[in-house]
């Protein structure tokens, strides 16, 4: 009987690894982009480089203005886990990858059950070629979501309506 961890939960435990180098006061996300069994490139949301964190700052603008989750991303200071890992990889190595991502409360440590790719990168998952996404729920579940239902499932066209 083999007691090993599942290997989706390998995957997703090296992207929890990854977000705790995440610097924003707010939520801190991982990201690795695998291929073949193959570990790509990784990523975690911080101010672009060169710039200060907001951990170096000690403040969140976001905060400080008090906007919900989910809004507002142009005054954020930081890249997302996802674009980060898609930058620091070649297109040909992502298409047909896969990305895993896990979230935390950067206030708590706690996982986000919630946790899901902004509009924008969804758009950059979309044209990087990622096959597919995984997103950690829970230490041991996660959900899958093939990238094609992205495509179809245009959620941008709801704002032409």
């Amino acid at each position: 009987m083999d007691s090993r961890t599942s290997k989706i939960n390998y995957y997703l435990d090296i992207a929890d690894a990854v977000q705790e180098r995440s610097t924003c006061l707010r939520r801190r996300y991982g990201a690795i982009i695998v291929r073949n069994d193959e570990i790509i490139s990784t990523g975690y949301n911080g101010a672009p480089r060169g710039r200060k964190n907001c951990s170096d700052l000690g403040v969140c603008m976001r905060d400080t203005l008090k906007i919900p989750s989910g809004e507002r991303y142009e005054l954020c200071r930081s890249v997302h886990a996802e674009a980060n890992a898609i930058i620091s990889a070649s297109r040909r190595d992502m298409i047909g990858a896969t990305i895993y991502l896990v979230g935390r409360n950067a206030k708590t440590g706690e996982l986000l059950n919630d946790a899901m790719s902004c509009a924008m990168c969804k758009r950059q998952i979309i044209n990087a070629g990622i096959e597919t996404v995984i997103i950690r729920v829970t230490p041991t579940v996660f959900k899958t979501i093939n990238v094609n239902e992205w495509i179809e499932n245009d959620d941008s066209m709801n704002m032409l309506v």
